[in-house]
């Protein structure tokens, strides 16, 4: 007799899960799952519940950025330009997070046409007269108040839009001997350029020393200080090759180019005198610019608190004209630059250029140098530098 046995698994049914509890970086999930046929002397049931890791790749990280900047400053000051303003990115996107959106904005700026004219002040008052008499000059300026833009046009400070003249005191000058130039009571230091090779030769040389005494004499010894600076050069081109080249080596200047510091700054008229009729006529080429930065160095030793006057004897052409202006470019910042020159032999149209402006006052002109020695002439310079009341001077370079 065969004995039949019956016995019936357990069956479950398909895990059925549950939402995760995260939804990224690593969550759990409950798993759970139906008895489908219950065992009946077979095996028995597996678990019906279960846990699972779930969601465990990386949380969106979104990008952040900082706050603008400024605008950046016009690219161009007109006729269109941009600016530009810029962010950083504090966090970059990561695992498909918000992405950055831009970090820079540009945008149109300036876009006016370049052609602005600048803006000038109004008319300043008129200065005092710059001369007591012999013809002097009042003016009066514009300032620039906004600069021209792109373009656009402005005047310069020399030009008749923003500088204007007028004369005044258009009267000689009264002296009490006309033996003798006009009396100056001014405190002053005075520099005299000696020219010792003018082309007038000894009787223009012996001109100008009676010219220079007469101008010493006009001053007051008391309040004036006095320096003497003599040149000319030498007389050969071998001797000019030497002051004048590119030669690195210890020169004689007095020696050699003829170019001598004869009296430095004293209130002592008479010594200055003694020195200044002590000169000689001395034939050679000129070298101007030499005398002239001669003068710069010596008025390191001046009086701060007192005009400064360089005043320069010419008779006949400087060898360099150019270096001659160069020098006294470098003068006219420190002092003014008065002229006395014999125009039969001197270029005048490159002197006024040398001189302190307006040259129409610092530039006496005689025709011939026996002029010179007429205590008359020596008035105008007078005149020119010794007002009982001094206008503000700029010194130009141009």
């Amino acid at each position: 007799m065969v004995i039949q046995v019956f016995f019936q698994d357990c069956e479950v049914a398909k895990w059925d899960p549950e939402e995760c509890t995260k939804k990224c970086s690593g969550g759990e999930q409950k798993l759970t799952r139906a008895v489908l046929t219950h065992p009946n002397g077979g095996a028995k049931c597996l678990p019906l519940t279960a846990i699972r890791s779930c969601n465990n790749g990386p949380c969106p990280v979104n990008c952040i950025l900082q706050q603008w900047t400024g605008w950046s400053k016009c690219s161009a000051d007109c006729g269109g330009g941009v600016t530009q303003r810029l962010r950083d990115v504090t966090q970059a996107m990561r695992y498909g997070g918000k992405p950055c959106s831009s970090t820079s904005e540009t945008k149109a700026c300036n876009a006016f046409a370049c052609e602005k004219d600048c803006e000038l002040s109004d008319w300043t008052e008129w200065t005092s007269c710059s001369k007591d008499c012999d013809g002097g000059s009042r003016k009066r300026n514009k300032f620039v108040k906004h600069p021209a833009e792109g373009s656009g046009k402005c005047a310069g400070q020399w030009e008749v839009e923003r500088l204007e003249y007028k004369q005044c005191n258009m009267f000689r000058c009264k002296v009490d001997d006309i033996t003798k130039a006009l009396p100056c009571n001014r405190s002053m230091d005075v520099i005299l350029l000696i020219d010792l090779c003018p082309k007038s030769g000894a009787d223009g040389f012996a001109a100008e020393i009676k010219a220079a005494n007469l101008l010493i004499d006009a001053f007051n010894p008391a309040k004036t200080n006095f320096a003497i600076i003599d040149y000319c050069g030498p007389r050969t081109w071998s001797g000019v090759s030497v002051c004048t080249g590119k030669s690195t080596g210890t020169i004689d200047t007095e020696a050699v180019c003829k170019v001598k510091t004869a009296q430095h700054f004293t209130q002592d008229a008479e010594k200055v005198k003694t020195v200044l009729n002590g000169l000689q006529f001395s034939p050679g080429e000129k070298l101007m610019e030499m005398a002239l930065l001669s003068a710069e160095a010596e008025l390191a030793l001046g009086n701060k608190d007192v005009h400064a006057t360089v005043i320069a004897f010419l008779d006949g052409s400087p060898l360099s004209p150019r270096k001659t202006l160069m020098a006294a470019k470098k003068i006219r910042k420190k002092a003014r630059l008065v002229w006395v020159t014999v125009t039969k032999f001197s270029p005048l149209a490159a002197v006024k250029s040398w001189s302190t402006r307006r040259w129409q006052e610092n530039l006496i002109k005689v025709t011939e140098a026996t002029e010179l020695n007429d205590a008359d002439t020596m008035t105008h310079v007078v005149a020119n530098i010794c007002p009982n009341e001094f206008p503000k001077l700029k010194f130009s370079l141009k």
